[in-house]
């Protein structure tokens, strides 16, 4: 049987650390650079440009009225304690499992540090688009648990379909599932 957690940790420990501390180093740079809600500053023409906002909600700036910094706080933890047992049911030879695990934990940490730091909200400076039509602006730990969320569903999807191949598999073999009524 593969080791768990010790094993999974030489794959995950360095992606949440370098994750949270992009996030956090980027978001300092953000803060002291850019001006709240000012002019954005063009990387790449209107296409890339970096304005710095807080967003006191969650994705795409949804709000949960004057408490949300508090529940989304409590959100965040549920749903790193939901990570932490994914990641203690996870084997070693579960990479691209680990990696996603690790990469929406690093990010759910990098946001949540904004959170209990500022009542101000979660730092947002990545703004993309075209000049008509703009993604809502987002920070590199809104990257990882986007990313890491889809490799995550995508990761389990793929184990259940296993499992489910598996069982049809050990039913056809028994002898009652090669019965025909």
């Amino acid at each position: 049987m593969q080791r768990r957690v010790d094993s999974g940790w030489r794959l995950a420990l360095p992606i949440l650390v370098t994750i949270v501390v992009a996030d956090v180093v980027t978001k300092w740079i953000a803060v002291r650079s850019l001006a709240v809600y000012g002019p954005s500053k063009q990387v790449i023409g209107d296409y890339l440009q970096f304005t710095l906002i807080y967003n006191r909600g969650a994705a795409f700036g949804l709000s949960l009225g004057a408490y949300s910094r508090w529940l989304f706080m409590a959100l965040t933890v549920g749903a790193l304690i939901i990570l932490w047992r994914l990641f203690r049911q996870s084997t070693s030879d579960q990479r691209a499992r680990l990696i996603a695990i690790a990469m929406v934990a690093a990010g759910a940490i990098g946001n949540l540090i904004d959170r209990i730091r500022s009542e101000r909200g979660v730092v947002d400076f990545i703004d993309i688009g075209v000049p008509a039509w703009r993604w809502p602006t987002f920070n590199v730990a809104d990257m990882a648990v986007s990313c890491g969320a889809f490799l995550l569903a995508f990761v389990l999807w793929g184990e259940e379909n296993r499992a489910d191949e598996s069982a049809r598999a050990a039913k056809l073999a028994s002898p009652d599932g090669a019965k025909t009524t």
